[in-house]
């Protein structure tokens, strides 16, 4: 298997390639959800340089669930036509396009979305009050929506945001979600609002459209077992065409396990049936794709070489030993490579290592 070889799935058109572009937090959409110019030239120069999935930032279904400013929204109609450019754009330039669908929950912004954070459960400290089992079921129907919102404007398919302690995590979390009712309790009960979103979306959307999911294995209250688990049923399903572990790096040892105990291994032995199965975490350089390929990974998602060089699939598969420039970078450089000026202080502000100048 190489970085170059084409990704058949069950539901939709091939990958081009082996490597897609991560969902990343960008800043730079509109103040009511709607594209921003920015936000859509860096999708699109990604799309140009190679990348064989070009994946939005996690954009929020319901504007309760909106986590930060400048975040996408695929919440309203009004928000379709910018939507609809961002797909043609996409696909023009030879890539498959996907909306990564997303609701903060207890990590929501009220100043950013100006509503109540809502959450599986009541957290004072953050403001936030615990959904009713109606809501519940409000929240599910928000994402199913979103993702016929995505579809009506073109794009190839969607990935449920299931990672990173969001929504759709918060129900899984082990530790906090003491709910007694159907949403709470057992891996049963804690799933059943991922497994209603993805079965939903499946059911709502046209035929060829492919189905996504993102899943963290452990923190954010992931009991390692459980998720492996939970990840065999998915990938059994019939409900998702890919499915993306965010393993913060790809080389990582499960948490407190021994160094040679590597998180990736504990799914890559899998059946997959005929589900694509990707990593994400620290891959900057042809080398680090292709050693997760080597692992087992159908595909690789990439970050932070996606920022760094908006043709990081153009560069590896083109050459087996590239690796990205060593951070940090200039602003001029990541100005050069599409990353408007919100993108760029938003990487300056969180991270001490990535922009100098």
């Amino acid at each position: 298997m190489n970085l170059a070889d084409p990704l058949s799935l069950p539901h939709g058109p091939a990958w081009p390639n082996r490597l897609a572009l991560a969902p990343l937090t960008n800043l730079q959409s509109h103040p009511d959800g709607s594209l921003g110019d920015d936000e859509r030239r860096w999708l699109v120069a990604r799309a140009e340089g190679g990348f064989g999935l070009t994946m939005t930032c996690a954009a929020y279904v319901v504007r309760a669930g909106n986590a930060w400013p400048g975040q996408l929204g695929v919440a309203e109609d009004s928000q379709l036509p910018a939507l609809r450019r961002l797909a043609d754009e996409i696909r023009a330039a030879g890539s498959v396009s996907s909306v990564q669908l997303h609701h903060g929950g207890i990590r929501a912004s009220s100043a950013a979305s100006g509503e109540q954070v809502v959450a599986p459960w009541d957290d004072e400290a953050k403001g936030a009050r615990a959904l009713t089992t109606a809501e519940v079921r409000q929240a599910v129907d928000d994402f199913v929506a979103a993702a016929v919102r995505s579809d009506r404007a073109g794009f190839d398919g969607v990935q449920v945001h299931g990672a990173h302690g969001y929504l759709a995590a918060q129900f899984l979390d082990a530790r906090k979600n003491l709910r007694t009712d159907d949403y709470g309790g057992d891996l049963a009960g804690r799933s059943r609002f991922l497994w209603e979103v993805l079965r939903g979306i499946r059911e709502s959307t046209r035929p060829d459209f492919q189905v996504g999911l993102r899943l963290s294995p452990e923190r954010f209250g992931m009991d390692l077992g459980e998720t492996v688990t939970l990840t065999g049923e998915i990938l059994a399903s019939g409900l998702v065409d890919h499915l993306d572990l965010s393993l913060w790096d790809v080389r990582k040892a499960v948490h407190g396990g021994a160094d040679d105990d590597l998180l990736v291994a504990h799914f890559t032995d899998l059946p997959r049936h005929g589900v694509a199965l990707g990593v994400a975490g620290k891959v900057l350089s042809a080398a680090d794709a292709t050693w997760c390929l080597d692992r087992g990974a159908d595909f690789v998602t990439v970050g932070t070489g996606g920022i760094l060089h908006h043709d990081f699939p153009a560069r590896a598969i083109a050459d087996p030993g590239w690796a990205s420039l060593p951070q940090p970078v200039t602003r001029a450089h990541l100005e050069a490579e599409s990353v408007g000026p919100a993108f760029v202080d938003y990487l300056a502000t969180n991270w001490d290592d990535f922009v100098v100048g």
